[in-house]
């Protein structure tokens, strides 16, 4: 998947998300026209991230996506913005370890560095701050999901976001498992027991 052409997708996607929101008030038809282009673009994105199976895919459509939000928050609206901003730095993190996990030899060696306790990893490997930022975030998109009034429509692109979280989790241990257990080719020293905060790894 072109990583160029999936930020302009999204860039599209949240333009008219946010135009359709701010019509509403004036031109209710007009803006019910760009909020579901919007949103249908949005949906067509990230089910195309989720089918890559990559998570670098994945959570580039997903932190591309709330840094548009942000950028269309509203400024009174601190609630909002204070979440959009510490979801983005989470992120930003994320984006380090899956750096990190392609150095075999200093992932290997940071690994060295977690407990081996359930609170600080799943199945096995490290909580680390990919594993934090997506259960994080899957939390902030689940508690969306259950506030009153949100609209149908966008309540389906909520469901495939935080479906990509858990696709993005199952990627990124893929690439902990290959990395930790490259010596010998087996499951080495690691115990593949346990599950993050929702139930999966």
């Amino acid at each position: 998947m072109d990583p160029t052409g999936l930020l302009a997708r999204i860039f599209e996607s949240t333009s008219n998300i946010d135009a359709g929101r701010k019509g509403f008030a004036t031109k209710e038809r007009e803006g019910r026209a760009f909020y579901e282009r919007g949103i249908a673009q949005a949906l067509s994105v990230f089910a195309e991230a989720r089918a890559s199976g990559d998570p670098q895919t994945i959570i580039l459509a997903e932190y591309t996506f709330i840094t548009q939000e942000l950028e269309f928050c509203d400024e009174g609206d601190g609630d909002v913005s204070g979440s959009l901003a510490k979801a983005t730095r989470s992120f930003d993190d994320a984006f380090v370890c899956l750096k990190a996990v392609s150095d075999s030899a200093g992932y290997k060696a940071a690994e060295r560095t977690y407990l081996n306790d359930p609170k600080f990893r799943v199945g096995g490997f490290p909580k680390d701050a990919f594993r934090l930022a997506c259960l994080a975030h899957g939390t902030r998109i689940r508690n969306i999901l259950r506030t009153p009034g949100v609209d149908a429509i966008e309540k389906s692109l909520l469901k495939q976001r935080f479906a990509n979280l858990s696709a993005a989790r199952d990627g990124y241990f893929k690439k902990q498992r290959i990395v930790l257990e490259a010596d010998d080719g087996s499951s080495g020293g690691v115990t593949q027991t346990g599950t993050d905060g929702n139930g999966t790894r």
